[in-house]
């Protein structure tokens, strides 16, 4: 009897113990689990603000201009403040009875991958990636020709590369590591598949021919360019002219504060 007693505790024990762990919050059950605590009250996930938004967070994978995954995305997530995600939302609205969708490519960056960015810049025997992302820049020039700095607004919150696609989407294959690389400038058909509207060039284009307004890009190129530029600068975003897929939401939430908590 005693061992049965005995026995019968440790079964009461482990079901109490399992009701425990089972016991979920209700915020948790809902899906609405709180921010890290490095992450300001005002930064949201886009995809719990408007999940119709397609989201192919580039710089978590090793298909962008250092051929790696870049420092401080540790998942595939886009972040941005609270202001600048209700803007987006209200624009992908106004796409959607259009019959295309807001792709984003990255939002929130943290300083340390604009660090990463920088230490790659400076190896100049690093050019893995040269003959996609930069086949007429030479890497030393990188700096000088703007393509990178030391500082990112991505950092402050408000800013995102972004596209445009036609629905319904068509998934875009991954990419192979160690694959033949053509250069991002080339004929859509030619480039990297990408479900996006066909923009001239593809995203991270180190090449003049990516900036907004070149007068070399003429036709469905510049109408698809100036369809994306018109319907985000209603809803509060202004284009930076070098990069067609970079938007800034004004104001600002933070406009002076380069933050570094990571993506997750």
């Amino acid at each position: 009897m005693p061992r049965l007693a005995a026995a019968l505790r440790g079964l009461a024990v482990a079901a109490a113990a399992l009701l425990t762990v089972t016991v979920v919050p209700s915020s948790a059950a809902a899906g609405a689990a709180p921010p890290p605590s490095d992450r300001p009250k005002e930064f949201v996930a886009l995809r719990d603000v408007d999940p119709t938004i397609l989201q192919e967070m580039r710089y978590f994978t090793p298909h962008d201009f250092m051929g790696v995954p870049v420092d401080g995305y540790r998942r595939p997530t886009c972040l941005l403040t609270r202001d600048a995600a209700r803007a987006l939302h209200r624009a992908q609205r106004s796409f959607l009875k259009r019959g295309f969708s807001l792709k984003v490519y990255d939002c929130y960056r943290p300083q340390r991958a604009v660090d990463h960015f920088v230490r790659w810049a400076k190896d100049l025997g690093d050019q893995r990636m040269k003959a996609e992302f930069y086949p007429r820049v030479d890497k030393t020039k990188l700096f000088d020709d703007g393509y990178i700095a030391a500082k990112s607004g991505h950092s402050r919150g408000s800013t995102l590369d972004v596209t445009l696609v036609r629905l319904p989407a068509v998934p875009t294959r991954p990419y192979v590591p160690g694959e033949p690389l053509t250069p991002c400038y080339g004929p859509k058909a030619a480039r990297f598949p990408d479900n996006s509207l066909d923009m001239g060039t593809g995203f991270d284009c180190f090449d003049t021919l990516a900036h907004t307004l070149d007068p070399r890009v003429h036709g469905r190129q510049l109408t698809n360019r100036l369809l994306l530029k018109e319907g985000l600068e209603r809803a509060g975003f202004v284009n930076l002219p070098e990069e067609w897929w970079h938007y800034t939401f004004k104001p600002e939430t933070f406009p002076d504060t380069y933050f570094d908590f990571p993506v997750r």
